[in-house]
């Protein structure tokens, strides 16, 4: 695997679990900022490193009536905000390669969504930020086929890149997670597992996507126990009026003892390792 590299207080690749929670997509400021101060007392309570995620625009939504989000002026803005007041490292998706400078100066972390994990031009210019790139694994690809898109972010000299697993096309309206797929990725990068979309079940409600919400924690243990540097979750405070991806938020209620566990299987996972 690669080596380690940090963002902010946060090691990533060091054999400490780390976590990204927040809301799929910024619903308003306030929204925003009080999730993430929840999440972040949270962590600090259990004791792990913490990332805040929150989308400026969700540009791949199944229906064009569904909310979006703020834009990426007011959106970076909001989460340039947070990061200065909160001290925390703040990730956010990136979809055009125009966006990327914009999004850097606001956020220590560019997320490449599922769907543009091959888009070149995206990538790169993700790389050349010098940010921490997030190449999420597309339904659609191969594990080890993810090299390709590692090798284009490292193309620009930025090594500081990880991959995020989050299930496999199965058939129509489902996703499969296959465990193999962490240990194939993580002699390539760092890697983090995203217990959220997991569940997910595209295009399934709708004109919206579905999901299975219950199996987050039997998911989240599974890939834990196999060996992961990170855990993804989107988390909502009332997740049936999210305004995206409600179907398969985490409950915020239910963040500190799913950690709690988490951490317990990570302790044993690491020392029957050694």
């Amino acid at each position: 695997m690669s080596s380690s590299f940090e963002i902010g207080p946060v090691e990533v690749g060091a054999g400490r679990l780390f976590l990204i929670a927040g809301p799929c997509v910024i619903e308003s400021e306030a929204h925003a900022r009080s999730i993430a101060e929840a999440v972040q007392r949270i962590a600090a309570d259990v004791g792990i490193p913490f990332i805040f995620k929150a989308s400026y625009d969700k540009a791949n939504r199944t229906s064009a009536k569904s909310f979006r989000g703020p834009g990426l002026k007011e959106g970076t803005r909001i989460l340039g905000r947070i990061a200065k007041d909160t001290g925390l490292p703040v990730l956010t998706d990136v979809h055009e390669p125009a966006h990327c400078e914009v999004a850097a100066e606001a956020v220590d972390v560019l997320q490449i969504p599922a769907f543009l994990c091959r888009q070149t031009d995206l990538l790169v210019a993700a790389g050349k930020t010098g940010r921490a790139v997030n190449i999420k694994k597309g339904q659609f690809v191969a594990p080890w086929d993810m090299s390709h898109g590692l090798e284009k972010v490292r193309s620009t000299g930025n090594e500081r890149v990880f991959l995020t697993e989050r299930g496999s096309t199965f058939g129509y309206n489902n996703l499969v997670v296959d465990f193999r797929s962490l240990a194939v990725m993580r002699r390539l990068a760092p890697v983090v597992f995203d217990a959220t979309h997991s569940v997910q079940q595209p295009s399934a409600a709708n004109g919206v996507s579905g999901g299975q919400p219950e199996y987050i924690p039997l998911l989240a243990r599974a890939a834990v126990a196999a060996g992961i540097d990170g855990l993804f979750v989107e988390v909502h405070d009332d997740p049936p009026n999210a305004k995206s991806d409600a179907a398969n938020a985490l409950d915020l209620k239910l963040l500190k003892p799913l950690l709690d566990t988490l951490l317990a299987i990570q302790k044993v996972a690491v020392h029957s390792a050694h």
